[in-house]
């Protein structure tokens, strides 16, 4: 596996705009909700819409869809939420600014009795503030949708979201309160923390950003030192909108590297755990890696080759320390552009080239695949994903974007939100100063 070609432009900007094409046709165009997935009768996906609103202006820039459309788009979204119920109801829309993880399609109602999502929240409105700094224009239109963006933003009650505690909780639901989880330990929750201490409103307070770095875990793994977070996507998810190169925050600044260096090195890891291999997963390698939170081809157990195998479905899959069962997530490693396109662009042409993920697929990669499970497939690298995500396509579109141009992260260093922020945050350096 080792050896070929890197992608090229040409076909990198061929698998953007097929990644963005999910959020042009898997939308509802009466109020800008995003399905979750490709299932039947699925719910839409907050984070998914908040990728899509994000990922508009990328499109406009690249001539994917015009700037009239992706404005009509985006102030459908922003009006939705910005009028749908908040309040304790279990079939509102959300509640004190935050909403609900899955919406119905149609209505726009909390789906499947799930939680008021936290995090989900979070990149729903930094999507929105992405929309609000990059339409600028002085029409009525794109006033409006500054105003909305801002006013989406301002409505989230982060100190609500404390319930009392050190901590953000990870959400809430009408019929028992707070879920028990709390954002601790490195993870995708860094935006979570930077939007809730920009709030001018209701901003958590300077403590609670200390308290969460105070959870981290420092390690090394195959030469490398860094903040250890097991799936890939974890290390990626905020770096989608903050761009970490060169500002550092106290915890980094002891490390002497930044959040930037540390996805670099977390990407690095991903491929090392995939070379050694110790479970002896089929395909894994230098250029075949991404193990990440995703959908796989379980739950079931099977022998395999003599070896008893336990397959999952939806899972937290991570490195090194698992689990793992051999599935793989393409989205993954794209979605570390960035960090190491020296890894990246050879891992993505295998995906392309051999693995021919993007064969008759309207959007680019499939979620996953796993030619360890036995399964009688078209593709001789076994098990492919019957489902396109919209939480694997807004990573692939925007970080393939921020690779190319650093659209996203210079409309972000124009959110005063975002900066503010960062400061409370006690990041300094670089862009920040």
């Amino acid at each position: 596996m080792s050896g070929g070609k890197p992608i090229g432009d040409v076909d990198l900007e061929m698998l953007q705009r097929q990644s963005f094409s999910y959020f042009l046709n898997e939308m509802n165009p009466d109020n800008g909700l995003v399905i979750d997935k490709t299932a039947a009768d699925w719910p839409a996906s907050i984070a998914a819409t908040g990728f899509a609103l994000a990922a508009y202006p990328v499109a406009v820039e690249r001539g994917f869809m015009p700037r009239a459309a992706a404005v009509e788009r985006t102030l459908t979204t922003l009006r939705f939420f910005w009028n749908s119920p908040q309040g304790p109801e279990s079939d509102a829309t959300g509640y004190q600014g935050f909403y609900y993880h899955f919406l119905d399609m149609r209505t726009g109602r909390r789906a499947w009795q799930c939680e008021l999502s936290t995090i989900d929240s979070a990149f729903l409105l930094a999507g929105a503030l992405t929309a609000g700094v990059y339409f600028d224009a002085d029409t009525d239109d794109e006033h409006e949708i500054r105003s909305l963006a801002k006013s989406l933003y301002r409505r989230a009650d982060w100190q609500w979201a404390l319930n009392l505690g050190a901590t953000v909780t990870h959400g809430w639901k009408p019929e028992s309160g707070f879920l028990k989880y709390r954002w601790e330990g490195y993870d995708e929750a860094m935006l979570l923390y930077v939007l809730g201490l920009g709030s001018p409103d209701h901003g958590l307070p300077e403590s609670c950003y200390i308290a969460w770095t105070s959870t981290y875990r420092w390690e090394q793994c195959h030469g490398y030192e860094y903040i250890y977070a097991g799936p890939l996507f974890t290390h990626q998810l905020s770096h989608m909108w903050i761009d970490f190169r060169g500002i550092q925050d106290t915890f980094m600044r002891a490390k002497g590297i930044d959040y930037f260096e540390n996805s670099r090195r977390a990407t690095y890891v991903q491929q090392q755990c995939a070379m050694d291999n110790p479970l002896k997963f089929a395909g894994y390698g230098r250029n075949c890696w991404g193990i990440t939170a995703s959908d796989g081809p379980g739950p079931n157990t099977i022998k395999v080759s003599g070896i008893e195998r336990q397959f999952f479905g939806y899972l937290g899959r991570g490195v090194p320390y698992g689990p793992d069962d051999g599935t793989i997530a393409p989205w993954a490693a794209v979605s570390s552009l960035p960090f190491a396109p020296e890894l990246v662009l050879l891992t993505t042409a295998y995906y392309i080239d051999h693995v021919k993920l993007t064969h008759s697929n309207p959007y680019g990669f499939k979620a996953t695949f796993n030619p360890t499970y036995p399964v009688n497939s078209s593709n001789p690298h076994g098990w492919v994903s019957p489902f396109h995500c919209g939480l694997n396509q807004g990573p692939i579109v925007l970080m393939i974007e921020n690779h190319r141009s650093g659209l996203v992260w210079r409309l972000m260093r124009d959110c005063p939100f975002i900066a503010s922020g960062l400061r409370r945050a006690g990041f300094s350096g670089g862009w920040l100063s």
